[in-house]
């Protein structure tokens, strides 16, 4: 009964959810099983960019969350992504121990290069896999929910909640590049050697967070899709299209507002910490504004207010742009931009609502 409501009236959700079943286990299959030379055969490097892709995809829906449904176009969703990568980063760092450049047990070599005497209190813990995950998905959650709570309870919105969500992205990347900061200052957190006990250099363990990614950006589509499907969605739509008539309804929007921005933040932070270990690094680049704004063309290329199209924008334009900066490095931006132009005027609907559109037209030639 819940799937049937999840998935009725949603074609393409079917179809990503599918998508990703068969991901999770064929490029796995493809990396470990195929010998290398095959025609079937997927490096460990393009498993690391698939999983990748599926990290961003994951981000995209939960901008979508809150931009497609609630209407709050964050720009600063790119700090809860690089907050969640940050809190993953530290339990690597905590796990490397002696095996570091200066054999230090405890302190990561950043803190013993700049003569740290002892580990920061906020580090400890971290050395725990379950501490870690709680604060993966706590810390972004409660920075997103006491800026929230004080933005909607004071009616921001528009263009004015757009600009502060970037002013806060920004603040964070100035105080993530300072040495004193205790996080790795410019060259952030590196150097991994394991996580769990496997290391992030076999192929197994690459393989493993691919499907751990596939299974997270599938868990997340559905969470968000059962939300918007709910009561609680319907209200969300229904600040979205007419803030002011849902609260004298005697709604209270801005709680609905500071909730859904709250989740939306936490599977961000999640898909911070399924990227790091996939990459191998986090630094203060992650929260440059840029990003974050990058990442609202993904949303609108695939399709706002569709949850598994924002999920293709974000591999489509991250495809593009790992094959733009591999052969012309210094077109991608131009190429951005052109992209956000020719969406904004040519595609408000994005991919997915060109798509419907050509099969409506199709259903209609056909009918006729």
């Amino acid at each position: 009964m819940l799937t049937r409501r999840l998935l009725d009236h949603e074609r393409g959700g079917r179809i990503l959810l599918g998508v990703l079943a068969l991901a999770a286990v064929l490029v796995p299959a493809a990396n470990l099983l195929a010998p290398e030379g095959s025609f079937f055969h997927l490096s460990s490097y393009t498993v690391a960019l698939l999983g990748k892709y599926l990290c961003f995809a994951l981000l995209a829906v939960a901008l979508d969350l809150v931009w497609g449904y609630c209407g709050i176009l964050s720009l600063g969703h790119g700090a809860f992504f690089a907050l969640g990568g940050y809190a993953m980063g530290m339990h690597l760092m905590r796990q490397i121990g002696p095996r570091g450049v200066y054999g230090d047990p405890v302190l990561p070599d950043f803190m013993v290069f700049l003569n740290w005497d002892a580990l920061p209190w906020y580090w400890n813990g971290f050395d725990q896999f379950w501490f870690a995950m709680i604060m993966v998905m706590l810390v972004p959650g409660l920075l997103a929910f006491v800026f929230g709570w004080l933005a909607f309870r004071s009616r921001v919105s528009g263009v004015y909640l757009s600009i502060m969500t970037q002013a806060l992205t920004y603040a964070l990347m100035l105080a993530f590049f300072r040495n004193e900061f205790g996080f790795g200052g410019n060259n952030g957190l590196t150097d991994f050697k394991d996580i769990l006990g496997a290391s992030l250099q076999s192929d197994t363990t690459r393989s493993v967070l691919f499907a751990c990614s596939a299974a997270a950006l599938a868990l997340g589509y559905l969470v968000c899709r059962y939300i918007v499907t709910s009561k609680l969605g319907r209200v969300v739509m229904a600040v979205r299209d007419a803030a002011d008539r849902t609260r004298f309804l005697g709604y209270r929007v801005d709680r609905y507002q500071v909730w859904i921005f709250t989740l939306s933040a936490v599977l961000a932070g999640i898909a911070g910490a399924l990227y790091v270990p996939q990459v191998g690094i986090i630094n203060p680049s992650e929260f440059q504004p840029l990003n974050s704004i990058e990442l609202v063309v993904w949303v609108a290329l695939g399709g706002r207010g569709t949850l598994y199209g924002a999920a293709v924008g974000a591999v489509i334009v991250n495809y593009a742009k790992t094959v733009l900066t591999g052969a012309l490095p210094e077109v991608w931006l131009f190429a951005l931009g052109a992209l956000f132009v020719v969406v904004t005027v040519a595609l408000p609907k994005g991919v997915v609502g060109l798509w419907n559109q050509v099969r409506a037209r199709r259903m209609e030639v056909a009918g006729g």
